[in-house]
C-alpha cells in the first residue's frame, strides 16, 4: 500500500543561489507527492530572491521572508511552528535528494514505527564531482552520537510531535547537534535507512568546512546544553574527531 502520510519539508536559505536551484529540483521531482516545503529565506541577496520569486506560485511551497540574517537555528525552529503534518524532513539549500527519497523513508519508519530516521549518504566536495560513500552506524543513541556525529541533517525525517517538542540552538553554527541530541534522548534511537539517498555537499571556506569551529561550538554546546564535564567533553570532541577522519579525510 502506498502512505498518504503528508511530510513537512524545511529549508533555511540565505544566499545560496549558486546550489538552491538544483536543491529545489531535488525536491520537485519526489515521487512521493504528498509533501509541504517550508523555506525561510534568511535575508538573502537578490540573486538568490530571484530564484525564490520563480517558485513562489506553487501551492506546495511556503516561503518565509526574514528582514535581517537571524541563523539556521532560528530559520528551522520558527518553521516548526508552521509544520502541521505526519513527518518532518529536513534539508540544506546545498544538499540533494534523490527521487525516492522522501517515499522510500516514509515506508521505512511506517514499517518499523520509527520515530526518528536517516538515510545513508554520499559526500562531495565543491567543485569536484567525485562522490564518496559515508560510512555510518545502521543505528544510534546519544552516547553515541556525541562521539559520531555521523547523522547529516539533509537526511533526516522524524516524527511530528517529537520534532516540534525541541528547538535548534542559535549558536554561529552546530546549531543542529544539540538538537539531534533531544531527540534521541526521546526516541532513544535513530535507525538508517541503507540506501544512499543523500548527497552532502562540502563547501570550501564554509564555517561548516572549518573543523576548529566546529570543534569550538561542540565543545560550548557540550558543556552549556549536555551539561558534560572536562573530561567527556574531551572524550566526546577526540571519538568525533577520529570518526570523521574516518568519514571524510582531511579535507
Amino acid at each position: 500500500m502506498i502512505p498518504k502520510n503528508q511530510i513537512s519539508i524545511i529549508l533555511p536559505n540565505y544566499n545560496s543561489s549558486k546550489y538552491l536551484s538544483s536543491t529545489l529540483k531535488s525536491i520537485l521531482r519526489q515521487t512521493y507527492k504528498n509533501w509541504k516545503l517550508f523555506i525561510v529565506d534568511d535575508g538573502s541577496d537578490k540573486e538568490t530572491l530571484n530564484i525564490l520569486k520563480k517558485i513562489k506560485s506553487n501551492k506546495k511551497i511556503k516561503i518565509i521572508y526574514l528582514k535581517r540574517n537571524r541563523g539556521a537555528g532560528y530559520c528551522r525552529n520558527l518553521a516548526l511552528k508552521k509544520v502541521n503534518s505526519d513527518f518532518v524532513a529536513f534539508i540544506d539549500s546545498d544538499d540533494l535528494w534523490s527521487k525516492n527519497k522522501l517515499g522510500a523513508q516514509l515506508k521505512f519508519m511506517l514499517k518499523n514505527d520509527y520515530k526518528f530516521s536517516y538515510t545513508k549518504y554520499q559526500s562531495f566536495v565543491e567543485g569536484d564531482s567525485k562522490l564518496r560513500k559515508i560510512n555510518i552506524p545502521l543505528k544510534i543513541n546519544f552516547e553515541e552520537f556525541t562521539k559520531n556525529t555521523s547523522i547529516a541533517t539533509s537526511t533526516m525525517m522524524i516524527n511530528k510531535k517529537i520534532a516540534k517538542s525541541v528547538k535548534f540552538t542559535k549558536t554561529q553554527i552546530c546549531e543542529d547537534y544539540f538538537y539531534k541530541c533531544m531527540i534521541l534522548k526521546k526516541t532513544n534511537y535513530a535507525y538508517c535507512l541503507k540506501n544512499y539517498l543523500t548527497k552532502y555537499r562540502i563547501r570550501k571556506n564554509s564555517l561548516q568546512s572549518n573543523k576548529f569551529k566546529n570543534f569550538y561550538w561542540i565543545w560550548k554546546i557540550n558543556s552549556k546544553y549536555n551539561k558534560f564535564n572536562f573530561l567527556k567533553n574531551f572524550i566526546s570532541l577526540l571519538s568525533i574527531s577520529i570518526s570523521s577522519i574516518k568519514r571524510y579525510g582531511y579535507k
